[in-house]
């Protein structure tokens, strides 16, 4: 009970600063944050929201503000909902939301706030289907050679793991429906057309919608081309919801629809996302080669400070169809992995440093919850920002461990979207000695950020490390 007070006086805490239900016009939650929508953004004071207990930062990105919570997100957003009068993932307010001027600023904005809402909740399906094609990487001839690759188990986790990833458009599909208000229905059905066998063997071929030339692509595994075809759908499927006639539209409004979107989605924006999509991955990794070893170490090194600025949602995004094309990646991911564990060793050495007894307490905390959780932003946000110099310890934890790994020019050959310690078995897949060095890279991340946040990253007469 104690619990539930505790995230219910949050909630109207949090709720207060930003203007009450009059201001919110979404509100919504990934992993570690709260998502407002707001009609004035002036009315929130950051530096207020940042006193509150238990809110561990602010950011205002990708159009909303995001307050920082941590692993419990949930159950404060869940009060939020309550207190406010909503369910979970509606919509607060969509008909008085105030025209935004169109700046470069306000578009970048608007594609985090998609990328991220069509994303994230996502995240548990690709994190289901990697387990399992950990499990054929690590029992099968690649690794441990415990089981064959003719075996019934090594066929089933094959098939099961790369099912998440090649139907991304049916799974995009459908979040992408439930960001841009769509039928969530109609999202999924779009991406199963987009992936019907007939379609997808005209690869080649010549074909027409409605006497359209039609270049046909194979869209399994991408991820542009069904954002951008629900994004127009959600405008297509209005009209039709507003313009005809109640005892027709619950027939007819879904038909017209898809009869609307065939050639806009198969002839124009599929190849056009696909084009994108593929370009900016090739991009990514011709990138990679380019920048070489000096790369990883520096996305090691910076990562973190993308996640603060929401922009690494950008990098996940393709991360994810790079990864889903060519089956590993040897450039972000495992500067991400360096990033990742510098945090961890950022807070490890900020607890071994600190004097204050519930400030330590804390930092413990945020190492643990990044170990056994995979959050990162409540060590990120309760140590480095709040105390700034270990940030230091953060950057060179993560451009060193990042250089050890590029160097050898490992990779991650399992996606698995998780930054706990499980995150280590992304480099199984590609013999032991990926693995084996992969740990070791991100061991160094952790030693390094340790050592250079415990002598570093305090002053040596801050109040904190001096104790009583």
């Amino acid at each position: 009970m104690a619990k539930d007070e505790k995230f219910i006086k949050l909630a109207k805490a949090i709720l207060e600063e930003v203007g009450e239900k009059e201001n919110i016009i979404n509100a919504a939650h990934c992993a570690t944050r709260l998502r407002f929508n707001l009609r004035d953004e002036n009315v929130p004071n950051d530096e207020k929201i940042k006193e509150i207990k238990g809110v561990l930062g602010v950011i205002r990105a990708g159009g909303q503000l995001q307050v920082i919570i941590g692993q419990d997100v949930s159950k404060v957003y869940d009060e939020v909902c309550k207190i406010i009068g909503v369910k979970s993932n509606d919509m607060i307010d969509e008909n008085n939301k105030p025209k935004e001027k169109i700046t470069i600023k306000s578009v970048l904005n608007g594609i985090l706030d998609v990328l991220s809402g069509s994303l994230v909740p996502a995240i548990p399906v690709i994190t289901a289907s990697a387990f399992f094609k950990m499990f054929a990487a690590l029992f099968g001839p690649s690794m441990f050679n415990i089981i064959s690759d003719k075996s019934d188990f090594y066929v089933l986790s094959t098939f099961v793991g790369d099912a998440g990833f090649y139907f991304f458009p049916v799974l995009i599909g459908y979040t992408s429906a439930k960001k841009f208000k769509v039928s969530p229905i109609m999202g999924i059905l779009l991406g199963a057309i987009m992936l019907h066998p007939t379609f997808t063997g005209l690869v080649g071929k010549e074909f027409s919608v409605y006497g359209i030339p039609c270049s046909v692509q194979n869209y399994g595994s991408t991820i542009l081309p069904i954002i951008l075809s629900v994004w127009v759908m959600s405008y297509v499927e209005r009209f039709f919801n507003k313009y005809l006639p109640s005892a027709l539209r619950s027939v007819f409004a879904p038909a017209f629809t898809i009869v609307v979107m065939l050639p806009i989605a198969l002839c124009v924006l599929g190849p056009a996302g696909s084009f994108l999509g593929n370009y900016i991955c090739n991009g990514i990794i011709a990138l990679g080669g380019i920048s070489g070893f000096l790369g990883v170490a520096i996305i090691g090194a910076t990562f973190e400070f993308l996640v603060m600025s929401g922009m690494h949602m950008i990098l996940i995004a393709f991360l994810f169809q790079v990864f889903a094309t060519a089956g590993h990646e040897n450039f972000v991911a495992v500067g991400m992995a360096a990033a990742t564990y510098a945090v961890a060793g950022m807070c490890l050495g900020a607890a071994l440093r600190i004097k204050d007894s519930e400030q330590k307490s804390l930092s413990f905390g945020f190492l643990i919850s990044l170990l056994v959780g995979g959050i990162t932003e409540p060590g990120l946000y309760g140590v480095g920002v709040r105390y700034k110099k270990p940030l230091l310890g953060l950057v060179a934890g993560g451009f060193a461990g990042g250089l050890y790994m590029g160097i050898l020019h490992l990779g991650h050959y399992t996606l698995i979207p998780s930054t706990n310690i499980i995150g280590i078995l992304a480099f199984t897949g590609n013999g032991v000695s990926n693995l084996v060095n992969g740990i070791i890279g991100c061991i160094i991340s952790v030693i390094v950020a340790a050592v250079v946040t415990y002598f570093f990253g305090f002053d040596k007469n801050d109040p904190i490390v001096k104790g009583n």
